[in-house]
């Protein structure tokens, strides 16, 4: 994806080249294959090292006596001359006459695999080294199956060491014929096979002698050949929130909805949704830092607004432009995954979803067809996936999320799976799948397009109120006594001077349900109506404390549909969790009657609900 927002010029970069174009390119390969020496050599024949930097390693490599490589060449990889290989991606920068490259160096190692996920989905083209010697290995199989996955349509493979084979034809043939059976069978035709040593310089930036019956591209005439992706000006817009900036010094008041525009275009004035939510608002001003104001930002940009109205948005929500093609939202995805973790994904347990800029627990569903990226043997049997497998699967979310699909918009149907703080697998959104809450979430985000706002914002409310509007359901086995515990916290909230107010199920049932029967069909749209008095509560800014039986985890999906998930907290009580529930906290029966209201107030001052004294 290109950026208008770009990075520092690229060493030795002249003033009357600050116009040109700029390509973003991935580099992979197996383990010890020459892409660092291939990079170092483009740097260096294409005048793009710093002045005398050249010498300067040169020299170094003679005073310790070293061998001299390209590859010390990569400034950003220092660590690679202490350790032999890449150990992370990077970027570096080089000219030609027609752009400015930029070089994601996707590491080799099995180990570093996950850095193709990131690296690639950031490039427009791919160069894929293998050793000519070597020949076509796991990663070379592997890294050409991600890029694919990924969508990177432009493809040149390098073979690299020809030297090593005495710039045999024969052998490059053979590599030829057996990388482009495999890609042919994932849909992938590289423009070109470039015969190089890359020590040597041979079809780098010139032409070899050494090899005379090779008439295709040199490296760097491969790359130029490349087109450039455009900012996708023509299609929805999609703004993934970042943040949401809030002034109050000399009285100003703005809050500024900010993120990096994926693709589209908004203008003062748009009608901006933003999804999950469904939530609307107009765009009043387009603030940019130290630049003069402007009234449109368009894709590639980091951008930031105003509302016009002021709603209640936070990171992770896609913002999108009224009448324009929506994105999807559910809890169910089916999607195209690599899996990079050294334990295997397996169902029943819990791991985070990054999408955009949303973070969202989830689980393992099904697992629907697995592949060996290495050899493209598929099982259809296997209920979970392996280290190094390409699975097609579903996910089940926590709460529902935003997107788009890979066929449709590309970059924002990207994500990457978490598991113990780190990066285990990523892929694509295939397909959105129906779930129990569509029809609720279909009324909800009605609901929140046709909302009229109130002038005071949420801020201002808290801070009035030294609380955040908060959602309290305290459920639990039926003998649980969850009604006291309820009305002791109410009193003890109250008496500290919050806004608080309890109600227990009965009051819905037999109030705003009063037109339904209760019966066991009729569950989910009494939730979905408590959803909805939860909603106006918490928008007036009070913490409202409900109490309900065995509260399952469809249950609580059915409330989150109508209550922002962040706003909602669950205590069980009771000894025993009789559902599949997730829950903030757990009460014993004696620890609720005890000390049950004192746990329950640390917990809400630790999460930020309760705004503690300075």
């Amino acid at each position: 994806m290109t950026t208008s927002t770009l990075p520092a010029p690229a060493p030795g970069l002249r003033p009357e080249d600050a116009m040109k174009e700029r390509m973003n390119i991935v580099i992979g390969g197996h383990v010890d294959h020459g892409k660092s020496t291939v990079v170092g050599r483009l740097l260096a024949d294409t005048g793009s090292l710093p002045e005398g930097k050249l010498e300067a390693v040169k020299a170094l490599c003679e005073r310790t006596a070293k061998p001299f490589e390209y590859a010390f060449l990569l400034d950003a990889l220092k660590d690679e001359q202490a350790q032999g290989i890449t150990i992370d991606a990077a970027r570096v920068f080089f000219n030609t006459a027609k752009r400015h490259y930029i070089i994601i160096d996707a590491p080799g190692h099995i180990e570093f695999l996950k850095n193709m996920i990131t690296g690639a989905s950031r490039a427009e083209a791919a160069l894929l080294v293998i050793d000519a010697k070597e020949g076509v290995q796991e990663n070379s199989r592997r890294h050409g199956y991600m890029m694919s996955m990924l969508g990177i349509k432009q493809l040149a493979i390098l073979v690299n060491k020809m030297d090593l084979v005495q710039y045999s034809q024969a052998h490059f043939n053979g590599i030829v014929k057996e990388y482009s059976a495999f890609l042919a069978q994932i849909g992938v035709h590289p423009a070109c096979f470039i015969p190089a040593a890359g020590r040597e310089g041979d079809n780098i930036a010139a032409r070899s002698a050494a090899m005379p019956w090779y008439h295709g591209p040199t490296v760097l005439e491969a790359l130029d050949q490349f087109h450039t992706e455009r900012p996708a000006l023509d299609k929805p817009f999609r703004m993934p929130v970042q943040d949401v900036y809030k002034f109050t010094a000399q009285g100003d008041d703005r809050r500024i909805v900010s993120g990096t525009i994926e693709t589209g275009v908004v203008r003062v004035g748009d009608e901006v949704v933003f999804y999950p939510s469904g939530k609307k608002s107009r765009v009043k001003t387009i603030e940019a830092f130290n630049r003069p104001p402007q009234v449109e930002a368009f894709a590639g940009q980091a951008a930031g607004f105003t509302l016009a109205e002021q709603i209640y948005v936070s990171r992770g929500e896609i913002a999108t432009i009224a009448g324009q093609d929506k994105p999807e939202v559910t809890t169910r995805i089916r999607v195209s995954l690599f899996w990079l973790g050294k334990s295997p994904l397996v169902k029943k347990r819990d791991y985070m979803l990054k999408v955009g800029t949303a973070r969202v627990p989830c689980r393992l569903e099904e697992v629907h067809r697995v592949i060996d990226a290495s050899n493209l043997n598929a099982s259809e049997a296997k209920d979970r996936i392996d280290r190094h497998d390409v699975a097609e699967c579903t996910f089940k979310l926590n709460r529902a999320a935003a997107f788009d699909l890979a066929d449709e918009l590309a970059a924002t149907s990207r994500f990457v799976i978490v598991d113990d703080y780190e990066i285990r697998g990523g892929g694509i959104v295939r397909e959105a799948l129906s779930d129990r809450q569509s029809d609720i979430r279909e009324k909800v985000m009605l609901r929140n397009f046709k909302w009229e706002p109130s002038i005071i914002p949420p801020e201002r409310r808290a801070e009035k109120y030294s609380q955040k509007a908060s959602l309290i359901l305290i459920t639990g086995a039926r003998d649980a006594d969850r009604k006291t515990l309820a009305k002791d916290l109410e009193s003890r909230l109250f008496e500290d001077g919050r806004v608080v107010y309890f109600a227990g199920m009965a009051n819905v049932v037999y109030g705003v349900d009063a037109d339904i029967a209760r019966k066991a069909e009729n569950r989910q749209e009494h939730l979905r109506r408590l959803g909805e008095v939860s909603n106006m509560m918490l928008d007036a800014g009070a913490i409202l404390i409900v109490t309900a039986q065995e509260l399952s985890q469809d249950d609580l999906e059915v409330v989150k549909t109508a209550v922002d998930p962040d706003r909602i907290e669950l205590i069980w009580v009771g000894d025993h969790v009789t559902t599949d529930v997730s829950y903030d906290m757990i009460l014993g029966d004696q620890e609720a009657a005890s000390e049950g209201v004192d746990r329950i107030k640390r917990l809400l001052q630790d999460k930020g609900i309760l705004f503690r004294p300075w």
